[in-house]
């Protein structure tokens, strides 16, 4: 794009050239060299045309307004070799090297076709993440990839990535594995350094601590614009002090953070003491087309016969793994059935999600015969349709971010019961359209799925309230918008009207 274009533009100041023998009026009588006046942006190397002094032949000193601070550029004003990681989004001026004559009149017609090329390109976004799978991590990323086409985006996992890949429809997505394996190996940061290398992305984006160490690999590749996301604990340090250490011995090499909620922002700036201008706290958000409330009462769930007219069918989404703590849902839930004897008849259990205590889920059921109660399907691609078969979503995690499925439940019009952990307060009002219960609690859980179960006029006020709050403040179309204003305050283009 760019080559094609500087030496058109070289070549259309080549008719003001004149040979010695000619005279050309300019600097005792032959043209030098010319100056380009330009605005600078860092997103494409444009510079070969420049450094062959392009088809007319000129030898080109560059003057850049406002030189950016960056190891790639040193002065205001320098030959055209040195500009390093440098595009014309807009020529100023053309010089002749006397000073006093202006060529601008010819140089900004043929400069119009390269400031329009500049204002079209899109800068590139590596995101590197774990893995691609289903998750509410993945879900969100998915969502803002489909919905930015001013960027280009290269997903880079650490480990593979899955089924849920086709959920993209980007047109200029990729897909990268690294193939890492288990524990520490050196080789698979080495690999990450290659490929940045050679994609040479505008913007890095690591997320969460499985991918922090992400860093220094785009650091060393020369990658600019570093941004890192928290979107919730690891399961293996659930309130994040373990690793805080790491999260510290990180911190001078990311240029933004972006906390998904104001638990984890409180965090970052007390605990790993990441200043307030570091710090941009983004909610997820919600398709809420895609995810709507069932039109004509609840919708039918795949098993036949699995939940009659007159049920009250109880649901979660989420990986069944420690932190999510799907048992405490199942303890729960046997305790809503040993209260009430007709508890059988009335109750049903939905939990969407794979993982290790699936099978231990399923064998407590089994135990207290109640099997035949609930479905556990494993991972579905069909939330939406699912969530419209539910009555009462419930989250029993013992740690949480900003929790996706919350947002797709309120989004689908049903009441939540949510353990009080990490952002859950942020997203449920209490009273209005859910419940908080204690983490690791079966009891209260069960106390507060059963005044739901009791009142069907509690559940369908709530969970209208909570379409509407998620309208009103999560909705996807916000969410994409503060990301992309991260994005382009790093890549400076916002000063430069240049948007994509």
């Amino acid at each position: 794009m760019g080559a094609g274009r500087l030496g058109r533009l070289m070549g259309m100041l080549a008719p003001l050239r004149r040979s010695p023998k000619q005279g050309s009026g300019f600097a005792g009588g032959h043209l030098t060299y010319i100056t380009v006046i330009i605005e600078h942006h860092y997103f494409e190397y444009l510079i070969p045309p420049f450094v062959k002094g392009g088809q007319g032949g000129f030898p080109v000193m560059a003057t850049v307004a406002n030189p950016p601070q960056s190891p790639f550029f040193k002065g205001g004003s320098t030959s055209a070799g040195r500009l390093g990681r440098l595009a014309v989004t807009r020529v100023l001026k053309v010089m002749a090297p006397d000073g006093n004559s202006d060529l601008s009149s010819a140089g900004a017609a043929a400069a119009a076709p390269l400031a329009e090329a500049a204002a079209r390109y899109r800068p590139l976004i590596a995101h590197i993440i774990h893995r691609l799978d289903v998750g509410g991590l993945e879900n969100g990323l998915v969502n803002l990839i489909n919905r930015t086409p001013q960027y280009r985006h290269a997903i880079i996992c650490m480990t593979d990535y899955g089924d849920f890949s086709r959920r993209i429809t980007h047109d200029a997505a990729s897909l990268y594995a690294l193939n890492k394996r288990e524990g520490k190996g050196l080789g698979v940061y080495i690999r990450l350094w290659r490929l940045l290398r050679r994609l040479r992305p505008d913007i890095v984006h690591t997320r969460n601590l499985a991918t922090l160490e992400g860093q220094l690999p785009a650091a060393l590749a020369g990658v600019r614009c570093r941004v890192h996301g928290e979107h919730g604990w690891d399961v293996h340090d659930p309130d994040g002090s373990k690793y805080r250490w790491l999260r510290r011995l990180y911190r001078p090499l990311v240029q933004r953070y972006i906390p998904l909620s104001r638990d984890i922002e409180r965090y970052l700036a007390q605990q790993v003491e990441v200043g307030a201008a570091k710090l941009v706290q983004i909610h997820n958000g919600v398709d809420t087309v895609r995810f709507h409330p069932a039109v004509a009462g609840r919708e039918s769930l795949p098993p036949h016969g699995f939940a009659p007219p007159g049920t009250v069918v109880i649901g979660a989404v989420g990986r069944m793994q420690e932190i999510k703590d799907p048992l405490n849902l199942v303890r729960a839930f046997l305790q809503l059935l040993r209260r009430d004897q007709s508890a059988r008849e009335r109750l049903r259990l939905v939990m969407i999600g794979d993982g290790p205590l699936r099978r231990e889920a399923q064998l407590m059921l089994e135990a207290e015969g109640a099997a035949q109660l609930a479905w556990l399907p494993g991972a579905r691609d069909d939330i939406p349709e699912l969530l419209r078969g539910m009555d009462i979503f419930v989250l029993p995690s013992r740690a949480e971010g900003i929790s996706n499925t919350i947002l797709e439940a309120m989004a689908s019009a049903l009441p939540v019961v949510a353990t009080r952990v990490g952002g859950n307060a942020e997203l449920l009002a209490e009273g209005i359209s859910g419940a908080l219960a204690p983490p690791a609690d079966p009891a209260a859980l069960a106390d507060a799925i059963d005044a739901y179960v009791r009142d069907p006029d509690l559940r369908r006020r709530h969970g209208m309230a909570g379409r509407e709050r998620v309208e009103r403040e999560f909705s996807l179309d916000a969410m994409v918008a503060r990301y992309v204003e991260v994005y382009e305050s790093l890549l400076g283009r916002e000063e430069l009207g240049v948007r994509g």
